[in-house]
Protein backbone atom coordinates (compact mmCIF):
# COMPACT_ATOMS: atom_id res chain seq x y z
CA UNK A 1 0.00 0.00 0.00
CA UNK A 2 0.88 3.85 -1.01
CA UNK A 3 -0.07 6.56 1.92
CA UNK A 4 0.02 10.09 0.72
CA UNK A 5 -0.10 13.56 2.79
CA UNK A 6 -3.58 14.68 3.18
CA UNK A 7 -3.45 18.37 1.38
CA UNK A 8 -1.24 20.42 3.67
CA UNK A 9 -1.14 18.60 6.43
CA UNK A 10 1.10 16.30 8.23
CA UNK A 11 -1.41 13.10 8.12
CA UNK A 12 -0.87 10.44 5.63
CA UNK A 13 -3.60 8.27 4.07
CA UNK A 14 -3.48 5.10 2.43
CA UNK A 15 -4.10 5.82 -1.08
CA UNK A 16 -7.09 3.67 -1.59
CA UNK A 17 -9.69 4.19 1.29
CA UNK A 18 -12.62 1.92 2.52
CA UNK A 19 -16.33 3.42 2.20
CA UNK A 20 -18.53 2.34 4.80
CA UNK A 21 -21.77 3.52 3.37
CA UNK A 22 -23.46 -0.42 3.58
CA UNK A 23 -22.24 -1.04 7.26
CA UNK A 24 -24.99 -1.83 9.08
CA UNK A 25 -27.35 -2.30 5.97
CA UNK A 26 -26.36 -4.96 3.51
CA UNK A 27 -23.78 -5.73 5.21
CA UNK A 28 -23.69 -7.16 9.03
CA UNK A 29 -21.62 -7.31 12.00
CA UNK A 30 -19.52 -10.19 11.02
CA UNK A 31 -19.09 -9.35 7.63
CA UNK A 32 -17.47 -5.65 8.52
CA UNK A 33 -15.04 -7.27 10.82
CA UNK A 34 -13.63 -9.30 8.22
CA UNK A 35 -13.88 -6.42 5.77
CA UNK A 36 -12.28 -4.26 7.93
CA UNK A 37 -9.67 -6.90 9.41
CA UNK A 38 -8.80 -7.58 5.74
CA UNK A 39 -8.35 -3.43 5.08
CA UNK A 40 -5.93 -2.79 7.86
CA UNK A 41 -3.92 -6.12 7.34
CA UNK A 42 -3.82 -5.18 3.47
CA UNK A 43 -2.62 -1.29 4.65
CA UNK A 44 -5.35 0.69 4.29
CA UNK A 45 -5.54 3.01 7.23
CA UNK A 46 -8.42 5.69 6.27
CA UNK A 47 -11.93 4.34 6.69
CA UNK A 48 -14.88 6.86 5.55
CA UNK A 49 -18.34 6.75 7.25
CA UNK A 50 -21.13 9.66 8.09
CA UNK A 51 -23.53 9.59 10.94
CA UNK A 52 -26.21 9.77 8.39
CA UNK A 53 -24.99 6.23 6.47
CA UNK A 54 -27.56 3.77 8.17
CA UNK A 55 -28.91 6.36 10.42
CA UNK A 56 -25.62 5.29 12.49
CA UNK A 57 -25.32 2.06 12.41
CA UNK A 58 -22.35 2.25 10.19
CA UNK A 59 -20.67 4.06 12.73
CA UNK A 60 -21.89 1.44 15.68
CA UNK A 61 -19.93 -1.22 13.60
CA UNK A 62 -17.23 0.43 12.82
CA UNK A 63 -16.88 1.23 16.70
CA UNK A 64 -17.29 -2.48 17.51
CA UNK A 65 -15.16 -3.82 15.29
CA UNK A 66 -12.43 -1.23 15.69
CA UNK A 67 -12.43 -1.29 18.98
CA UNK A 68 -8.82 -3.12 19.79
CA UNK A 69 -7.43 -1.85 17.25
CA UNK A 70 -8.37 1.84 17.15
CA UNK A 71 -4.52 3.05 16.79
CA UNK A 72 -4.05 1.20 13.62
CA UNK A 73 -7.22 2.99 11.75
CA UNK A 74 -7.80 6.86 10.52
CA UNK A 75 -11.32 7.26 11.37
CA UNK A 76 -13.34 10.53 9.03
CA UNK A 77 -16.72 10.80 9.81
CA UNK A 78 -19.47 13.90 8.40
CA UNK A 79 -22.35 15.39 10.04
CA UNK A 80 -25.13 17.82 8.05
CA UNK A 81 -28.20 15.50 7.14
CA UNK A 82 -31.15 14.77 8.95
CA UNK A 83 -30.84 12.39 11.96
CA UNK A 84 -34.21 12.47 13.87
CA UNK A 85 -37.58 14.70 13.41
CA UNK A 86 -36.43 17.76 15.75
CA UNK A 87 -36.08 21.14 13.49
CA UNK A 88 -31.67 21.59 14.62
CA UNK A 89 -31.43 17.54 13.87
CA UNK A 90 -29.89 18.44 10.88
CA UNK A 91 -27.74 21.00 8.88
CA UNK A 92 -24.43 22.85 9.95
CA UNK A 93 -24.95 24.66 13.27
CA UNK A 94 -23.37 24.97 16.06
CA UNK A 95 -26.07 23.25 17.86
CA UNK A 96 -26.21 20.33 15.39
CA UNK A 97 -22.24 20.03 14.89
CA UNK A 98 -21.80 19.68 18.59
CA UNK A 99 -24.28 17.42 19.13
CA UNK A 100 -23.45 15.16 16.63
CA UNK A 101 -19.71 15.30 17.29
CA UNK A 102 -20.83 13.72 20.58
CA UNK A 103 -23.06 11.13 18.72
CA UNK A 104 -20.51 9.51 16.78
CA UNK A 105 -18.25 9.58 19.64
CA UNK A 106 -20.20 7.51 21.62
CA UNK A 107 -20.85 5.05 18.28
CA UNK A 108 -17.59 4.64 16.82
CA UNK A 109 -16.60 3.70 20.99
CA UNK A 110 -14.01 5.99 20.72
CA UNK A 111 -13.00 9.69 22.37
CA UNK A 112 -11.46 11.47 19.04
CA UNK A 113 -12.60 11.67 15.17
CA UNK A 114 -9.47 11.91 13.03
CA UNK A 115 -11.11 13.62 10.00
CA UNK A 116 -14.83 15.38 10.63
CA UNK A 117 -16.51 16.37 7.62
CA UNK A 118 -19.24 18.66 7.32
CA UNK A 119 -21.17 15.83 4.51
CA UNK A 120 -22.55 19.37 2.46
CA UNK A 121 -22.91 23.27 2.60
CA UNK A 122 -25.54 24.79 4.40
CA UNK A 123 -27.15 27.84 3.24
CA UNK A 124 -28.93 28.52 6.09
CA UNK A 125 -26.32 28.71 8.55
CA UNK A 126 -23.41 31.08 8.33
CA UNK A 127 -19.89 29.48 7.18
CA UNK A 128 -18.39 30.93 10.70
CA UNK A 129 -20.81 29.48 12.94
CA UNK A 130 -19.95 25.98 11.52
CA UNK A 131 -16.08 26.93 11.58
CA UNK A 132 -16.25 28.17 15.06
CA UNK A 133 -17.78 25.09 16.14
CA UNK A 134 -15.17 22.95 14.15
CA UNK A 135 -12.68 24.77 16.18
CA UNK A 136 -13.91 24.39 19.57
CA UNK A 137 -13.95 20.44 18.72
CA UNK A 138 -10.38 20.48 17.65
CA UNK A 139 -9.40 22.51 20.53
CA UNK A 140 -11.15 20.07 22.88
CA UNK A 141 -9.07 17.53 21.49
CA UNK A 142 -12.29 15.47 19.98
CA UNK A 143 -11.69 16.00 16.45
CA UNK A 144 -8.34 16.32 14.78
CA UNK A 145 -8.63 17.75 11.01
CA UNK A 146 -11.73 18.75 9.52
CA UNK A 147 -12.70 18.38 5.98
CA UNK A 148 -15.64 19.14 3.37
CA UNK A 149 -17.88 17.47 1.22
CA UNK A 150 -19.39 18.13 -1.64
CA UNK A 151 -18.39 21.82 -1.80
CA UNK A 152 -17.90 23.78 -4.46
CA UNK A 153 -14.80 25.93 -5.37
CA UNK A 154 -15.91 29.20 -3.95
CA UNK A 155 -17.64 27.14 -0.99
CA UNK A 156 -14.15 25.87 0.26
CA UNK A 157 -11.80 28.94 -0.89
CA UNK A 158 -13.98 30.94 1.19
CA UNK A 159 -14.49 28.59 4.27
CA UNK A 160 -10.72 28.52 4.35
CA UNK A 161 -10.18 32.54 3.83
CA UNK A 162 -12.40 32.91 6.59
CA UNK A 163 -10.43 30.32 8.61
CA UNK A 164 -7.30 31.67 7.81
CA UNK A 165 -8.50 35.32 9.11
CA UNK A 166 -9.79 34.28 12.42
CA UNK A 167 -6.79 31.35 12.96
CA UNK A 168 -9.15 28.94 13.17
CA UNK A 169 -8.57 25.47 11.58
CA UNK A 170 -8.89 24.89 7.61
CA UNK A 171 -10.39 22.46 5.69
CA UNK A 172 -7.85 19.85 4.61
CA UNK A 173 -9.55 17.98 2.41
CA UNK A 174 -12.79 17.61 0.01
CA UNK A 175 -14.87 14.71 -0.80
CA UNK A 176 -16.39 15.07 -4.85
CA UNK A 177 -17.72 13.23 -6.88
CA UNK A 178 -15.57 12.07 -9.28
CA UNK A 179 -14.43 9.28 -11.55
CA UNK A 180 -13.65 8.16 -15.17
CA UNK A 181 -17.04 9.35 -16.29
CA UNK A 182 -17.68 12.26 -13.73
CA UNK A 183 -15.11 14.72 -14.26
CA UNK A 184 -17.02 17.94 -13.40
CA UNK A 185 -14.72 18.96 -11.04
CA UNK A 186 -11.81 19.75 -13.12
CA UNK A 187 -13.08 22.96 -14.55
CA UNK A 188 -12.62 24.92 -10.89
CA UNK A 189 -12.71 22.56 -7.73
CA UNK A 190 -9.42 20.72 -8.81
CA UNK A 191 -7.85 23.69 -9.80
CA UNK A 192 -8.64 25.23 -6.62
CA UNK A 193 -7.43 22.73 -4.46
CA UNK A 194 -4.06 22.53 -6.48
CA UNK A 195 -3.79 26.35 -5.62
CA UNK A 196 -4.93 25.52 -1.90
CA UNK A 197 -3.02 22.53 -1.65
CA UNK A 198 -6.34 20.83 -0.18
CA UNK A 199 -6.45 17.21 -0.93
CA UNK A 200 -9.29 15.62 -3.27
CA UNK A 201 -10.58 12.46 -1.58
CA UNK A 202 -12.86 10.97 -4.41
CA UNK A 203 -15.98 8.57 -4.02
CA UNK A 204 -17.85 6.61 -6.48
CA UNK A 205 -14.73 5.38 -7.95
CA UNK A 206 -16.36 2.99 -9.79
CA UNK A 207 -20.11 4.99 -10.49
CA UNK A 208 -21.69 2.28 -9.03
CA UNK A 209 -20.40 -0.84 -10.46
CA UNK A 210 -20.01 0.56 -14.09
CA UNK A 211 -16.63 0.67 -13.86
CA UNK A 212 -16.33 -2.66 -13.04
CA UNK A 213 -17.39 -4.05 -16.16
CA UNK A 214 -19.79 -5.94 -15.20
CA UNK A 215 -22.36 -4.31 -16.98
CA UNK A 216 -22.69 -5.71 -20.82
CA UNK A 217 -24.34 -3.33 -23.85
CA UNK A 218 -27.83 -5.21 -24.83
CA UNK A 219 -28.03 -7.51 -21.71
CA UNK A 220 -30.22 -7.30 -18.62
CA UNK A 221 -28.23 -6.32 -15.51
CA UNK A 222 -26.58 -9.10 -13.39
CA UNK A 223 -29.95 -10.64 -10.63
CA UNK A 224 -29.35 -8.77 -7.29
CA UNK A 225 -26.64 -5.52 -9.25
CA UNK A 226 -27.56 -2.22 -8.77
CA UNK A 227 -27.73 -1.97 -12.46
CA UNK A 228 -30.89 -3.78 -12.09
CA UNK A 229 -32.62 -0.66 -10.37
CA UNK A 230 -30.31 2.38 -9.65
CA UNK A 231 -30.93 5.32 -11.76
CA UNK A 232 -27.77 6.11 -10.86
CA UNK A 233 -25.84 3.20 -12.67
CA UNK A 234 -28.24 3.29 -15.27
CA UNK A 235 -27.33 6.61 -16.27
CA UNK A 236 -24.04 5.56 -17.47
CA UNK A 237 -25.78 2.85 -19.90
CA UNK A 238 -25.23 4.73 -22.87
CA UNK A 239 -23.95 3.16 -26.24
CA UNK A 240 -21.33 6.08 -26.21
CA UNK A 241 -20.15 4.87 -22.32
CA UNK A 242 -20.13 1.14 -23.90
CA UNK A 243 -17.89 1.81 -26.34
CA UNK A 244 -15.44 3.92 -24.38
CA UNK A 245 -15.32 1.00 -21.40
CA UNK A 246 -14.39 -1.50 -24.31
CA UNK A 247 -11.22 0.39 -24.93
CA UNK A 248 -10.84 1.31 -21.18
CA UNK A 249 -10.89 -2.54 -20.75
CA UNK A 250 -8.43 -3.31 -23.62
CA UNK A 251 -6.38 -0.54 -22.23
CA UNK A 252 -5.82 -2.14 -18.76
CA UNK A 253 -5.84 -5.97 -19.96
CA UNK A 254 -2.97 -4.87 -22.38
CA UNK A 255 -1.36 -3.79 -18.69
CA UNK A 256 -2.31 -6.74 -16.96
CA UNK A 257 -4.67 -5.32 -15.36
CA UNK A 258 -8.33 -4.96 -14.84
CA UNK A 259 -10.93 -1.76 -15.42
CA UNK A 260 -11.04 -1.93 -11.50
CA UNK A 261 -7.53 -1.17 -11.23
CA UNK A 262 -7.43 1.39 -14.18
CA UNK A 263 -10.46 3.53 -12.66
CA UNK A 264 -8.27 3.53 -9.17
CA UNK A 265 -5.06 4.40 -10.84
CA UNK A 266 -6.48 6.77 -13.02
CA UNK A 267 -7.84 8.89 -10.17
CA UNK A 268 -4.81 7.89 -8.59
CA UNK A 269 -2.74 10.17 -11.14
CA UNK A 270 -5.08 13.13 -10.99
CA UNK A 271 -3.36 16.00 -9.32
CA UNK A 272 -4.12 16.46 -5.32
CA UNK A 273 -5.81 13.53 -5.30
CA UNK A 274 -4.41 11.59 -1.69
CA UNK A 275 -6.88 8.55 -1.29
CA UNK A 276 -10.00 7.29 -3.27
CA UNK A 277 -12.89 5.94 -1.14
CA UNK A 278 -13.85 2.82 -2.33
CA UNK A 279 -16.92 1.16 -0.71
CA UNK A 280 -17.12 -2.54 -0.17
CA UNK A 281 -19.96 -5.47 0.70
CA UNK A 282 -17.44 -8.39 0.55
CA UNK A 283 -13.77 -8.73 1.72
CA UNK A 284 -13.02 -9.61 -2.04
CA UNK A 285 -14.16 -6.46 -3.11
CA UNK A 286 -11.31 -4.82 -0.69
CA UNK A 287 -8.61 -6.83 -1.92
CA UNK A 288 -9.18 -6.12 -5.68
CA UNK A 289 -9.71 -2.36 -4.69
CA UNK A 290 -6.54 -2.39 -2.72
CA UNK A 291 -4.72 -4.38 -5.59
CA UNK A 292 -5.11 -0.97 -7.64
CA UNK A 293 -2.27 0.49 -5.27
CA UNK A 294 0.06 -1.05 -6.94
CA UNK A 295 -0.21 0.84 -10.28
CA UNK A 296 1.23 3.93 -11.00
CA UNK A 297 0.11 5.57 -14.40
CA UNK A 298 2.65 7.53 -16.25
CA UNK A 299 2.19 10.57 -18.18
CA UNK A 300 1.90 9.11 -21.60
CA UNK A 301 -0.51 6.13 -19.75
CA UNK A 302 -2.62 8.73 -18.32
CA UNK A 303 -2.66 10.56 -21.58
CA UNK A 304 -3.82 7.71 -23.80
CA UNK A 305 -6.23 7.14 -21.21
CA UNK A 306 -7.64 10.53 -21.24
CA UNK A 307 -7.99 10.07 -25.32
CA UNK A 308 -9.90 7.23 -25.13
CA UNK A 309 -12.08 8.82 -22.62
CA UNK A 310 -12.53 12.22 -25.10
CA UNK A 311 -13.04 10.46 -28.44
CA UNK A 312 -16.12 10.61 -30.07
Amino acid sequence: MQYRRLGFSGLKVSTIGLGTNQFGGKVDLETTRNILDTALDLGINFIDTADVYQQGRSEEYIGKALHAKRQQALIATKVRHKMGEGPNDQGASRQHILEGAHASLRRLETDYIDLYQIHTWDDETPIEETLRALEDLVRAGKVRYIGASNFSAWQLSWANALAQMHNWTQFISIQPHYHLFERGIESELLPACQYLNIGILPYFPLAGGFLTGKYQPGQPAPAGSRGESSQYVQHYMTPANYQRLEGLRTFAQERGHSLNELAHAWLLARPQVSSVISGATRVEHVQANAAAANWALNSEEAAQVNALLEAE
